[in-house]
């Protein structure tokens, strides 16, 4: 009981924008939410960025926060949510690779399932290393299937801004494939199907 009292106690200072607060609520449950994550995620680090996440979350999140409830079981929901979210995300990254992969052997971009396979880890990359936003708008289009009008929608913004954040992404997509002119004309065709 001693310990939710002083959890009641750093949850009133963190609705004030305690820092000091925060970061004694962030020592105490981080390293047992990261265990909890890893025994799902069987990697440490991802395990890491997602409770980073879910104190991103609380801290966004500080005002509506509850004192009455326990904000060890609030989370550990947060963050098994944010694990089922990014399970999900990954999956779908995943799903539309292998259809890639698939599509590209079954056009014959290639003869060699290795060749393929660099081309698909470096096209990964090749997001990976977007701007932010530009990541988060490419995903939802192509991972999460998304029309230009419900990202700019879910996101508060203009279709103009997806449609130039959509245009960056395939600009750093074409400048890197530059030399590969085969598996570009693919992807192209693939993603604007």
């Amino acid at each position: 009981m001693e310990v939710f009292h002083n959890d009641s106690i750093l949850i009133k200072n963190i609705k004030k924008s305690d820092k000091k607060s925060f970061k004694l609520l962030f020592d105490r449950y981080y390293k047992k939410l990261v265990d909890y994550t890893t025994s799902y995620t069987n990697d440490t680090q991802e395990a890491e960025d997602i409770v980073q996440q879910t104190f991103i979350i609380l801290w966004t999140k500080r005002q509506k926060l509850s004192t009455e409830k326990s904000i060890k079981s609030y989370l550990y929901r947060i963050t098994h949510n944010t694990y089922i979210d990014t399970y999900r995300k990954q999956k779908r990254e995943d799903i539309f690779f292998n259809e890639l992969k698939e599509q590209a052997l079954t056009e014959r971009i290639t003869e060699d399932p290795e060749i393929l396979e660099k081309r698909i880890i470096k096209l990964k990359d090749v997001i990976e290393r977007l701007p932010e936003k530009c990541r988060e708008i490419l995903h939802m289009n192509k991972f999460e299937g998304l029309k230009y009008k419900e990202i700019s929608e879910q996101l508060d913004i203009s279709i103009k801004t997806v449609e130039s954040h959509m245009y960056v992404a395939y600009k750093k997509i074409r400048e890197a494939f530059r030399d590969d002119e085969l598996f570009l004309i693919f992807i192209y065709k693939f993603v604007h199907k």
